[in-house]
């Protein structure tokens, strides 16, 4: 059995905060660069897209196998292993000389992250228990994995124009030896269990291949469409490979995801919530970027300092939430929150085309941030209210699936829906249309993500679940940190 040690909780802390910073980093940093990359490296305009597409799609098909690993294996060896591949991946990026091999890079960094991400969290839900030193904890790690995705637009656009592209790439290499040293520093290493389950291979196959079936179909609609028989047979192969997965699992002695954990309130609801709030956040942040450059003509390290704003009343959002949650529970902040980034982004669905940072911006930057703050790091707490120690790792490659997929099925529906109202016109009045009309779905995603907090969280926090009976490896393990 795992020995039971917490490490140097600070230090833990801090590991898992560095390490989902890269991560979250590297799902913005690259979209700035975007022009340059393809220049210097020559790259076809359809292709240009899979730089960003690439890294969401083995990211995202990967998570729910990373963490079931690191509940079998190891958070710890994990975290070591997903950081140190990352980093090379990252290297392998920046000395890229041809468009596979960026693209081949980009998906290692996927799988890194894959990895490293609910290593991360899980490490958090085992080493600080379950009450206000944990909801502290996870609103660090929410609000530090919120700001790397909001100051990769600034890290990019400053990077591309100042020191050249190959440093959004280059940039993860210093972060990640951060991760390292810390982890070296004070996260335990465990005494592996004397009897392991053998791993859920054909779940993790029929998972892996569905989402990633899922997030290739959803993202190329950008250059197939919607109605293509193409994008409907990816999307039926994987409606057919996650049933399968669904079946598997509930047959399986030693699941990939337990379909018993989908029966707590919190865990379910969290899940879902964060699906719709990430949908609403990474398309506002895809139409605001757009048009701070084709309708405002702002350049991209100016584009990239617009978002501070938001940066910083994340920041705040994600402090107050931190308080209420630790004092009530996640539901307290969630509704609230939810509401108020509906609000920002209503409010932003006014853009106009002759419009201005301190009149169309500003205002509705400030609002958006603070209610996204106060969703991010309840959401996290609730998705791992009343999970059993052994299963953290599960419980954190769940929610962070449900953020990817959330993320990039909702970008690639509201980019769809923008380009339709757009058309063929390239002139700023008709882009700003398009832009307007997709962050307004994105309030109303938020307003989703509301009512499910409002009818589907319990009022009151619920209590860490009898243990499971241990008929498995899984259910033999102890909740510590490894």
């Amino acid at each position: 059995m795992y020995k039971n040690s917490r490490g140097r909780p600070g230090v833990v802390l801090a590991a898992a905060a560095v390490a989902q910073f890269a991560v979250a980093l590297d799902l913005s940093v690259v979209n700035v660069a975007l022009p340059a990359i393809r220049t210097a490296l020559g790259f076809a305009p359809l292709d240009l897209s899979w730089v960003v597409h690439v890294y969401a799609l083995t990211l995202g098909g990967f998570l729910l196998l990373g963490g079931r690993a690191c509940d079998l294996y190891g958070r710890r060896r994990l975290l070591v292993l997903g950081l140190a591949f990352f980093g090379l991946c990252s290297l392998a990026g920046g000395l890229a000389q041809t468009p596979w091999q960026l693209i081949a890079a980009r998906a290692g960094q996927g799988l890194g992250a894959a990895a490293a991400a609910p290593a991360t969290l899980a490490m958090l839900t085992t080493t600080f228990p379950e009450g206000p030193q944990r909801v502290r904890a996870l609103g660090v790690w929410s609000g530090v994995n919120a700001a790397g995705g909001a100051l990769g637009v600034l890290a990019g656009g400053l990077l591309t124009q100042y020191a050249g592209w190959r440093w959004v790439m280059l940039i993860n290499l210093p972060i990640v030896a951060v991760a390292l040293a810390l982890v070296r520093a004070g996260v335990p290493v465990a005494t592996p269990p004397a009897r392991r389950e053998r791993p859920d291979v054909l779940g993790a196959v029929l998972a892996t291949g569905g989402v990633g079936l899922l997030v290739t179909g959803v993202v190329r609609t950008d250059a197939q469409g919607w109605a293509s028989p193409v994008t409907w047979t990816m999307l039926a192969a994987a409606a057919v490979l996650l049933a399968a997965f669904v079946v598997t699992e509930s047959r399986s002695p030693a699941p990939l995801l337990r379909l018993g954990l989908l029966r707590s309130r919190w865990v379910a609801g969290a899940n879902v919530l964060v699906f719709f709030s990430t949908a609403g956040q990474y398309a506002a942040f895809y139409f605001v970027s757009l048009y701070l450059q084709q309708v405002l003509g702002m350049g991209a390290a100016a584009t990239g300092a617009a978002f501070l704003p938001f940066s910083a009343s994340l920041v705040a959002g994600t402090l107050v939430a931190t308080r209420v949650t630790a004092a009530r529970t996640p539901r307290a902040s969630l509704v609230p929150g939810a509401l108020l980034a509906a609000a920002g982004l209503a409010w932003f669905a006014c853009i106009s085309p002759d419009g201005g940072f301190l009149t169309d911006v500003l205002g509705p930057c400030t609002i958006t941030g603070i209610g996204v703050g106060l969703v991010i790091a309840p959401v996290v707490a609730a998705a791992t209210t009343g999970v059993a120690p052994h299963e953290a790792g599960m419980a954190s490659g769940l929610m962070n699936s449900s953020r990817q997929l959330g993320g990039c099925i909702g970008l690639a529906a509201l980019a769809t829906t923008a380009a339709h109202r757009t058309g063929t016109a390239t002139d700023p009045a008709a882009l700003n249309g398009g832009y307007a009309l997709g962050l307004a779905i994105a309030a109303a995603l938020f307003v989703l993500a509301a009512v499910v907090a409002i009818g589907v969280m319990p009022h009151r926090r619920a209590g860490t679940p009898a243990p499971q009976p241990a008929t498995t490896a899984e259910n033999r393990l102890e909740g510590t940190p490894s």
